[in-house]
């Protein structure tokens, strides 16, 4: 048994589990309670008040495990570029939160504000992994048997693209009760699969997320307790696709992380048409909305969404 698979994750969960109450009773007497879009789906009205920016709880339990604790097997120079991109988008988004809950600004930071951020931390990413990461410019090719593609002057410009697109597609899946934390989930499993087949190193670091993500999942399951917030989501994001860099496979995000891709490209989608014909494709974006405006329970569409991840990921094994 590898202990630095358990234990990470064990330890995690159990850090979140712990901390968890006394998180949201302080959220709650902060009233620092999530703003409902009246434009949203009616059913979500209910949830008007509920605690949100619970993602530091799974965030801080993650770094605890990675860095206070100092297990012996966290001694990788991946290590801090993964966490760097895990806090620094995380930090985007409780600046985010704390704007919208805290100073009463329902739309937090302005887009043109939350994108400068996320170009900013992007391009400090982009930054260390052409020069101090060793891993050159090459990725896997999925489906081509380990062929790798040198990509030279245009790994910097798709780099932008993979990680922004990412990044907001993992904001746009935090729509629904546990639905971000679980289609994580079953994605970080994939790169933990990944990360000690060829034996990378940061495993132990992804399965300290997967131990915190479950145990914010006992709190964030519908109904809500909690909300993991822009600061969560935008946090997992940016874990999902440092992790899929370290393990030189950001090309796989399209196959094993395709629910943030299609929640990203449904927003796209739905301004770009209405804006020409005033006419929406969708009922409601991001897609999951359009689900539950079509008659499904919102346990249904987080279960589909999850069940479409896991098989996915399956494929994303073989494609690997």
């Amino acid at each position: 048994m590898d202990h630095s698979i358990a234990i990470p994750a064990l330890v995690a969960f159990f850090i979140t589990l712990i901390l968890g109450p006394g998180l949201i009773s302080f959220l709650h007497k902060l009233k620092f309670g999530q703003f409902i879009r009246e434009e949203g789906p009616e059913s979500h009205l209910k949830k008007s008040g509920t605690p949100t920016m619970g993602g530091i709880v799974f965030i801080l339990a993650s770094i605890v495990v990675v860095y206070v604790l100092n297990f012996s097997f966290f001694q990788n120079p991946y290590v801090n570029l993964l966490t760097f991109a895990f806090l620094g988008f995380g930090l985007i988004g409780f600046l985010d939160d704390y704007i919208k809950v805290v100073m009463k600004r329902n739309l937090g930071l302005t887009p043109a504000q939350k994108m400068l951020g996320q170009i900013v931390i992007t391009a400090v990413f982009a930054f260390y992994m052409v020069n101090h990461s060793g891993l050159g410019t090459d990725v896997i090719i999925p489906f081509s048997g380990g062929k790798e593609w040198h990509l030279g002057i245009l790994y910097i410009p798709i780099l932008f693209v993979v990680v922004l697109g990412t990044v907001n597609g993992a904001n746009f899946t935090d729509g629904l009760d546990g639905l971000a934390a679980s289609v994580t989930t079953l994605i970080a499993v994939f790169l933990t699969v990944i990360a000690v087949g060829t034996n990378a190193g940061i495993h132990p670091v992804i399965c300290a997320v997967i131990g915190a993500l479950l145990g914010f999942l006992c709190f964030n399951t519908h109904p809500a307790k909690v909300f993991m917030g822009d600061t969560g989501s935008l946090a997992l994001g940016g874990f999902v696709v440092s992790a899929a860099y370290m393990l030189k496979i950001p090309l796989f995000i399209p196959i094993v992380a395709f629910i943030y891709f299609i929640e990203v490209l449904s927003v796209i989608i739905q301004v770009t048409y209405y804006k020409k014909t005033k006419k929406r494709i969708f009922k409601m974006a991001p897609i999951h909305h359009h689900f539950e405006l079509s008659g499904w329970p919102e346990t249904k569409v987080v279960s589909i969404f999850s069940i479409v991840t896991a098989v996915l990921c399956l494929i994303g094994m073989l494609a690997y």
